[in-house]
């Protein structure tokens, strides 16, 4: 949309044959159950600060979420955490939300264990309607939204119900996106943030990470330069270290990948993929792991000094990013109960004991 002022909030109205769409008696969905909507849909939209604006930006971060409203105890994960993230959409002045992948990762056999289009509505849209109706969804593509582990690709799926390249076109032809086949962007958010999506699923050649095709080596590598550049926060779904208890470090990211992010003084990268959390540092990189949004893998981590770890929680989650002139505050929230508020996650540190402070990364 052409025209618009930064930092400005606007309404909007939906018509579908000239008559308000959503009018009249809505319903969601609360577990397998249908019964009537408990709020109205926020139809209004505000537009970024322009990018010379030093405004201090928050937002939430969510991984590994799409298992659907009736996928057992994954679907109530879900669910609880989609009600954290309201209760802060509705306390604090979020801009939006960034998505560290799998979109849609199949829960148990159920009602909603469908294939396509079913899948988004009752995995994504119904949890997440209330959010996505006035913040933007800032998605990076996932094991499960390819065909890294699965029969089929998804990303057409995730194409049709989120429209990247839509979105994103006008922004790879002046060299700020890379679209196809991979996901990968550049979106500055005032005069204080860029977030820079990395596509870290596997390319068209087996045993080729995307990150690793020449094409888009080379749009990092830009992505990564300049002169100017606000705070640079780097988000893919697979980490470069992690601790377990599924997956191991990923070295050709931290071959390939880390050299780039310290040179452009990087402090901070965001990821899922693993059903925890983790936050480990190396050599003043902070490096956070948010994989439980609805899948949770409750057995510890192992491998800590391999990645650093500083803490770790085996519990669903979302994170609450806040960017100001001077640092990074990150707390991850748990899974709220109906009719609770938002709390920290209390996390573990190597040595058992327990924190729940805010990761608290100071600009140099």
């Amino acid at each position: 949309m052409d025209g618009l002022r930064p930092a400005t909030t606007y309404r909007y109205r939906v018509l579908v044959n000239d008559e308000p769409w959503a009018g009249g008696q809505r319903y969601d969905w609360a577990a397998a159950n249908l019964g009537p909507a408990w709020r109205a849909p926020d139809e209004r939209l505000r537009t970024h600060a322009a990018t010379d604006d030093p405004d201090p930006v928050t937002f939430p971060a969510i991984g590994d979420f799409g298992v659907g409203v009736a996928s057992g105890a994954a679907g109530r994960c879900q669910l609880a955490v989609a009600r954290t993230m309201q209760r802060l959409a509705d306390a604090v002045d979020i801009r939006f939300i960034v998505g560290l992948g799998d979109s849609i990762c199949h829960g148990p056999a159920g009602p909603t264990d469908h294939s396509g289009d079913k899948d988004w509505w009752l995995a994504f849209f119904q949890r997440y309607r209330y959010l996505i109706d006035h913040l933007a969804f800032y998605p990076t593509v996932g094991n499960h939204d390819g065909s890294d582990q699965e029969s089929s690709d998804d990303r057409q799926q995730l194409e049709d119900n989120l429209f990247p390249r839509t979105r994103f076109e006008p922004r790879a032809e002046v060299g700020r996106a890379s679209i196809d086949p991979r996901l990968c962007c550049r979106l500055q958010v005032g005069g204080l943030l860029q977030l820079v999506c990395v596509d870290t699923t596997w390319g068209a050649e087996q045993g080729l990470h995307w990150f690793n095709d020449p094409r888009q080596r080379d749009w990092l590598r830009q992505a990564f330069t300049g002169d100017d550049v606000p705070r640079l926060v780097p988000f893919c779904h697979h980490p470069a270290y992690r601790a377990g208890p599924h997956h191991s470090d990923l070295t050709e990211q931290i071959d390939a990948r880390v050299p780039l992010y310290r040179s452009a003084d990087v402090r901070l990268m965001l990821h899922g993929h693993e059903h925890n959390f983790q936050h480990g540092c190396v050599d003043g990189l902070h490096h956070i792991v948010s994989g439980a949004g609805g899948e949770l893998d409750e057995p510890a981590p192992s491998r800590f000094d391999e990645a650093a770890t500083v803490s770790w929680a085996a519990q669903p989650h979302c994170l609450l990013v806040q960017v100001t002139a001077d640092r990074l505050i990150i707390r991850p929230y748990r899974d709220t109960p109906r009719g609770g508020q938002p709390q920290p996650i209390p996390r573990q540190v190597p040595d058992g004991r327990g924190t729940d402070e805010p990761i608290v990364i100071h600009r140099d």
